[in-house]
């Protein structure tokens, strides 16, 4: 598979060896997420998604920030509206969800790569991927609250990572925190020095893309739709996720092949 970069308005792509890297590349916009960053974003998880090559996703950022999630000054532009806003915000706020459900959802695992500040709707996309591996200058913050504007949508995907109380000490507070307590969190997987980010990172797609993209996909969809179930719901619904996965092609060369002593070949069948 040859390999591709294509830098297109705010979001720039590369694939290799079946890891997708998407760099939000506007660092003198602090990342944000504008409407044109959200739409490239949401294009590009839509093309990974009906491309077979794409076994993983890295999602980066180039600059000290991250992300600083919404763009404020195109928010407040709408306020000229006669509606004050309100049918600009409404198609915002859900162009955003949509995003964060897109990777939640995505056949593929998407793995953020932290190096700088990541705040309000950015905390919200790392934590609306897969794993996030942080470098130690990394800080996350939900400071929504200081400006008037309690950060709810983030919250959806904050609470589904980290506890309850910790939640709703960032929510409440907007303070900062530092990588370490964010690990402290559960909100990041590894914090690692800066100057191995890119390596540690690589490794984990790495070793991601070398597992069957049917047995990646079905545990990834397996995952989500059990974590909202009752135990005996979730333990039902997994197990005929098991059955059918045990009747795939990978799994029967996987097992073959572990037997065997010897490397799988996949088929994502």
């Amino acid at each position: 598979m040859a390999d591709t970069n294509h830098a297109a308005g705010p979001l720039r792509s590369d694939l290799a060896d079946g890891i997708l890297t998407l760099t939000l590349a506007r660092p003198e916009r602090r990342n944000s997420l504008s409407e044109e960053m959200m739409a490239a974003l949401q294009a590009a998880l839509d093309d990974a998604a009906a491309n077979t090559h794409v076994r993983v996703i890295v999602l980066k950022a180039e600059g000290p920030v991250f992300s600083a999630g919404h763009d404020l000054k195109e928010m407040t532009a709408a306020r000229a509206h006669e509606d004050r806003g309100r049918a600009y915000f409404t198609d915002v706020m859900g162009r955003c969800a949509k995003l964060m459900q897109t990777i939640v959802t995505h056949r593929a695992p998407v793995i953020a790569e932290v190096n700088g500040m990541a705040t309000a709707a950015g905390l919200q996309l790392v934590a609306s991927c897969d794993l996030a591996i942080a470098g130690d200058k990394a800080r996350f913050c939900t400071p929504g609250v200081n400006i008037g504007l309690f950060c709810s949508t983030p919250m959806v995907a904050l609470t589904r990572n980290v506890s309850r109380k910790q939640a709703m000490e960032m929510l409440l507070t907007g303070e900062i925190i530092d990588a370490g307590t964010a690990r402290e969190f559960g909100l990041v997987n590894r914090v690692v020095p800066e100057d191995y980010l890119d390596q540690v990172t690589a490794k984990y797609a790495q070793t991601i893309a070398e597992k069957s993209p049917l047995t990646l996909k079905i545990g990834k969809e397996a995952f989500h739709a059990q974590a909202e179930m009752p135990l005996a719901d979730a333990y039902a619904h997994c197990a005929q996720v098991m059955v059918e996965n045990m009747l795939a092609r990978d799994a029967e060369e996987g097992i073959g092949a572990f037997i065997e002593k010897r490397e799988p070949v996949w088929t994502g069948e």
